[in-house]
């Protein structure tokens, strides 16, 4: 007797089920069935991605604060400087994922190959142009940024490396873009914890000169970093050109596609705009807070690394729904699209609006975890519960704006960007800085200000609907 058609249909995956497909890499079509379970296979491995990326934040901080504030004040003051070449890496990513994930969903993966391979030539040509020139004038860059002489002498060689080599970085989060659009979030979750674990073997060793390893300083921490990324770089290429289940580039298709790398560059462009926006707003802000010198600078960089802690796993979850928007836009399912972000906005508002409270609880023990210095120590712990009061600010705000560039509409973030950067807060920090005399914490309630106002406007926006008529 013949079984009835009923039993041959697999029972739904349990919640432990969809966590260990999301882990081991899913087959799943994203345009289809549970949404829940599709945010679900994206987001934990791009969480997970991103934490890792995270905890080597926290622990780099760790160990060059073991060397002084003017240790530390180099590490803020380059990062700073080198948010720019993010401000290029992620524009690049995010259109890149945008393109890559419309083609997808089209089901369209030599589409797909194609695109990732003119990201990938832009990208290089992008690192040759910056990298060279701050290889030369990177201790000029410090003096630039307010530096005092002691600090350039400590850190010249950090930013000579971590300027100089950026490439690597770029490079880094631009493929991990072609994979995350295809839909290969956990080759991606590997691919960056590969690099990220020899990061955090090699930092000490390079820092200190543990066993066979030079004692470098500073400069160690960005050597380290060079080498554990170099790496990484190297592994995308090899699983980018031996494929995965979702994407695959060919030998023949290593070749300069004009139409799709000028199509790609336009949307970058504004996406690059975009970053640069903000990331020049951080600029601003640290040479607002080095006019309270080389403590609230230390200060300062110890408690942003700690916000960037769990800032990194929500950016993760913000761009689960960016590939979400772009895969079901590719398969002419607006309104799905729309409903994976309201979902994902929530769920990140009720991670980043927990760990609020426990860092406004907490903020005096996490801080002395990285540092001591009674200079240091006060300045960071303001610093941590100011900048918590806006995480349901940011939670919102990042996934917003990333469903606008999953959409491939990279101009309305940017101008939101513009808007709430330069027009609101870096005027802001400095009046409440210097005229009005808060000091360095002027600086900080700006930041809570201007992102709860890019998180009203982007919902704002987002409501509006346009986005979801983006050709790219």
């Amino acid at each position: 007797m013949s079984l009835p058609e009923t039993s041959l249909i697999p029972p739904p995956p349990t919640f432990w089920g969809s966590i260990r497909e999301a882990l081991r890499g899913s087959q799943q079509d994203f345009t289809t069935g549970s949404l829940n379970r599709a945010i679900v296979l994206l987001a934990i491995p791009m969480v997970l991605e991103m934490v890792l990326e995270s905890l080597f934040a926290v622990v780099d901080v760790f160990w060059v604060g073991r060397l002084g504030a003017d240790a530390m004040a180099t590490v803020g003051i380059t990062e700073s400087l080198l948010s720019l070449v993010f401000a290029v890496g992620f524009g690049l990513g995010l259109s890149t994922t945008a393109m890559v994930a419309r083609r997808i969903g089209e089901k369209d993966p030599t589409g797909a190959a194609v695109a990732g391979v003119q990201a990938i030539v832009i990208g290089i040509a992008t690192s040759l142009a910056i990298g060279v020139p701050c290889w030369f004038y990177a201790p000029r860059l410090l003096q630039i940024m307010g530096a005092s002489p002691q600090i350039v002498a400590v850190g010249s060689g950090y930013a000579r490396v971590a300027l100089g080599g950026c490439g690597a970085v770029l490079l880094l989060f631009l493929n991990n873009a072609i994979f995350r659009g295809a839909g290969d979030a956990a080759v991606a979750m590997r691919l960056l914890w590969v690099s990220n674990i020899l990061n955090l073997i090699l930092d000490p060793c390079f820092i200190f000169g543990w066993g066979p390893f030079p004692r470098l300083g500073v400069t160690g921490a960005a050597t380290a970093t060079l080498i554990g990324r170099s790496i990484g770089v190297a592994y995308q290429f090899y699983r980018l050109l031996h494929g995965t289940e979702r994407i695959h580039i060919l030998t023949s298709q290593l070749r300069v596609n004009l139409g799709v790398l000028l199509r790609l560059l336009r949307v970058s462009l504004t996406g690059i705009l975009q970053f640069a926006i903000a990331d020049v707003s951080w600029v601003g802000l640290v040479r607002i807070v080095s006019l309270f010198g080389a403590a609230a600078l230390a200060g300062y960089t110890i408690a942003i690394r700690i916000v960037i802690f769990v800032l990194l796993p929500s950016w993760g979850l913000s761009n689960a729904a960016a590939t979400l928007v772009g895969q079901n836009l590719g398969a002419k399912q607006p309104e799905r699209a729309e409903q994976s972000v309201w979902r994902t906005g929530l769920y990140n508002m009720i991670f980043l609006g927990t760990v609020g409270v426990f860092f406004i609880i907490f903020a005096e023990p996490i801080v002395r975890l990285f540092t001591t210095d009674p200079a240091v120590l006060p300045v960071a712990v303001s610093c941590l519960r100011i900048l918590s009061y806006g995480n349901i600010g940011y939670a919102y705000g990042m996934v917003m704006l990333q469903a606008f560039n999953g959409a491939g509409d990279t101009l309305t973030p940017t101008i939101v960007n513009f808007f709430g950067f330069w027009l609101l807060e870096i005027p802001l920090a400095y009046v409440l800085a210097v005229p009005l005399h808060y000091h360095a914490n002027g600086a900080y309630f700006s930041i809570v200000v201007a992102e709860i106002c890019i998180a009203v406007a982007g919902i704002l926006l987002f409501r509006r609907g346009r986005w979801k008529k983006q050709q790219i």
